[in-house]
């Protein structure tokens, strides 16, 4: 039997992270919203049984949230970042290799666990579930495309408890006859349609159809589908990631920004954050593109978008370089009497900085700048983003994002830790047993 693959995917992950430090909010429906509380991005099972769509705008649809007694929140990523990289750190010490797929899906190497990687993974989900709190769905086939297939019928099939194997072509083939072409990982409606118009209906029949064919008609990554639905590995493990090309980092304001110097901290706290990613990812940046745009939905408002790219003398990661040239940026870009609704950085050319070659009259970063930006990073990461900063960011921000729904990040600040107040309330709570007091789901922020 060849080697099997899982798919480790978290249940309504956003919605579950809600609920981990909220017990109230188990077995209620829950939607979180995109940045500036716009749209729904997440739904817990029970909102999904009310037919809330993805996407349904959030100002649309307050009298029905409020009237089926939906709770709302506002996206928490300082949470959602810190439970994955939980979830994360737990897979790694239960499997030789992973592959980190998204914020909240791994896949798994099973290689080594032949005849227990059932039992294997069902430990997992268990441990996963105990330490994190965070449910789980596991999908095991020879193939990262069918353990996907897997992976969404064990999250459908109560009686599988979150686990299903497909192991041989019986099951595959049983599995895929339940399934819809759409319900294939990365066949989207259009392309289905064209599958269609080619004699393809099923996930069934399109393992039934000649490769080639469906490489001339369609594409070489609709035919490694093909061959992976018949078991054949054609997407191997990436458990090293490629070096990235670039890192953006960008936001929609919470209220428009009529003020330079606003724009200037917004800016200013972008490529901030861009640098420190890039320090974590061991590279140095040679150009940064600085953008910002008005509205495009508020017709009757002036329109306006700009963009300028500055390019370094020497490739660097300290912040305060990076500084000057993305608020150099924001003078060539700036201009007054615009409602601006967006804004952001794009640093270009990343290579590893080991590899940052100096120039004639400019240094690449020393070992003082990179103690400095070190120690800023663990600052910030030990006691929470923003503990530390440069002045340029600004500190009130009134600019940000809108989030009035957002949870406490209980894991990341430490103004913002779990508090308990009655211990037999939070137990029983914990535990799903019925209590009485204050919501705590209702916490508002302060």
């Amino acid at each position: 039997m060849a080697d099997l693959l899982a798919l480790v995917d978290c249940n309504n992950f956003y919605a579950s992270c809600e609920r981990v430090f909220q017990p109230r909010l188990r077995g209620r429906p829950v939607v979180v919203l995109s940045n500036n509380d716009g749209c729904v991005i997440a739904r817990s099972n029970e909102a999904k049984a009310l037919g809330i769509a993805m996407g349904a705008p959030w100002h649309l649809n307050k009298d029905l949230f409020q009237r089926e007694g939906v709770i709302v929140r506002s996206s928490n990523y300082s949470l959602y970042g810190d439970m994955s990289a939980r979830v994360m750190q737990i897979l790694a010490e239960m499997t030789p290799q992973l592959e980190i797929y998204s914020i909240d899906e791994a896949f798994l190497d099973l290689a080594g666990f032949e005849g227990r990687a059932e039992a294997h993974m069902r430990q997992v989900r268990q441990t996963v579930l105990a330490w994190t709190g965070i449910p789980v769905s596991v999908g095991i086939a020879p193939t990262k495309t069918l353990a996907k297939v897997a992976n969404r019928l064990a999250k459908k099939r109560a009686a599988t408890g979150g686990v299903l194997v497909l192991a041989d072509e019986a099951s595959q083939t049983e599995a895929l006859a339940q399934l819809e072409l759409t319900d294939l990982w990365g066949v989207a409606g259009r392309l289905a349609q064209r599958l269609v118009a080619l004699g393809i209906a099923s996930p069934l029949a399109l393992r039934a159809a000649d490769p080639k064919f469906v490489r001339q008609h369609c594409s070489v990554v609709i035919e490694r589908m093909v061959l992976e639905l018949r078991g054949m590995p054609c997407l191997g493990l990436e458990t090293v990631a490629a070096n990235r090309q670039t890192i953006m980092a960008s936001r929609s304001f919470g209220r428009p920004v009529e003020y330079r110097r606003e724009l200037e901290e917004a800016v200013a706290s972008y490529i901030s954050r861009a640098a420190e990613k890039m320090r974590r990812q061991d590279l140095v940046t040679s150009a940064v593109t600085v953008f910002a745009l008005s509205n495009r939905f508020k017709p009757d408002e002036r329109q306006y978008s700009g963009t300028h790219t500055v390019h370094l003398p020497v490739a660097t990661a300290d912040t305060s370089r990076l500084l000057k040239a993305a608020l150099h940026g924001v003078a060539r870009i700036w201009q007054p009497g615009i409602r601006y609704k967006k804004a952001g950085v794009i640093c270009l050319d990343l290579q590893p900085a080991s590899k940052a070659q100096p120039g004639l009259f400019h240094a690449a970063d020393g070992p003082e700048r990179q103690a400095l930006m070190s120690a800023l990073d663990e600052l910030n990461r030990r006691y929470g983003r923003g503990m530390v900063s440069f002045a340029a960011a600004g500190t009130s921000q009134a600019w940000s994002l809108r989030s009035e729904r957002r949870s406490r990040r209980y894991t990341t600040r430490w103004a913002e830790l779990l508090e308990v107040k009655d211990g037999a309330r939070a137990l029983s709570q914990a535990a799903g047993s019925p209590s009485r007091g204050p919501d705590p789901s209702q916490h508002k922020t302060p």
